[in-house]
């Protein structure tokens, strides 16, 4: 591609060439075959890389740690790139309870919730045979609720989400945790893939089960937070 790419768009003119032309350094190697890489610098990554959320093109962007860093400051790129964060937090001090979860009007029993920073709305995202169908919400009624479980308000915009998860109607449970963008992406994306039939099948529940599970494995007490 020709111009700047990559972090090239973020940074000043280069200096003036030299008079004389030096001898060109030897290429780097770029990742191997089956791995991936920065899309910012193209650096090998390993699999447990960070994400950048692309804000323009509600994206999300794979990157090593230094342009992950770098991204973690909100005017870096223009405020277009945000680092997603990998907190999880749950309150289990507070649950929500099932009429809080129904004023929600939401029609399946597992959603995440995202706060967009361009407009300040709520939006709400529930997996599907499409990968994830998105509902406005109702910001009265969420503010509501929030009023009473703070862990609904602390969700940094448009890079983390609320997921809620209600149990099965014999136990009457509701979940609720704080989790990064990305792993909704990966909810919606499990979704896509093993959907089958019109309740998504053995394995989609499975999966979701699965996710959920780590969810709870890597949640951490919101309420002991300062």
């Amino acid at each position: 591609m020709s111009g700047n790419t990559g972090l090239r768009r973020f940074v000043g003119n280069a200096p003036p060439a030299p008079a004389a032309p030096e001898p060109s350094p030897p290429a780097q190697a770029g990742p191997s075959p089956g791995e991936e890489a920065c899309e910012f610098c193209a650096a090998e990554i390993p699999g447990d890389h960070g994400h950048v959320a692309d804000l323009e093109h509600s994206s999300l962007m794979c990157s090593c740690r230094a342009c992950y860093l770098l991204f973690t400051h909100e005017q870096a790129g223009k405020g277009r790139y945000r680092s997603i964060p990998d907190r999880y937090r749950s309150d289990p001090a507070r649950p929500l309870s099932v009429a809080e979860w129904d004023a929600l009007e939401i029609p399946i029993g597992l959603a995440f919730f995202l706060r967009s920073s361009a407009d300040g709305g709520m939006t709400a995202f529930y997996p599907s045979p499409a990968g994830a169908t998105e509902c406005r919400l109702d910001l009265q009624a969420w503010d509501r609720i929030a009023g009473d479980h703070p862990l609904l308000g602390a969700a940094a915009p448009d890079v983390e989400a609320i997921l809620i998860a209600r149990g099965p109607a014999d136990t009457g449970g509701v979940e609720c945790f704080l989790v990064p963008i990305d792993a909704c992406y990966e909810l919606a994306g499990r979704m896509r893939l093993q959907w089958r039939g019109f309740d998504g099948g053995s394995e989609a529940r499975q999966s979701i089960a699965e996710f959920l599970d780590r969810v709870r494995d890597r949640s951490r007490d919101f309420s002991r937070e300062p």
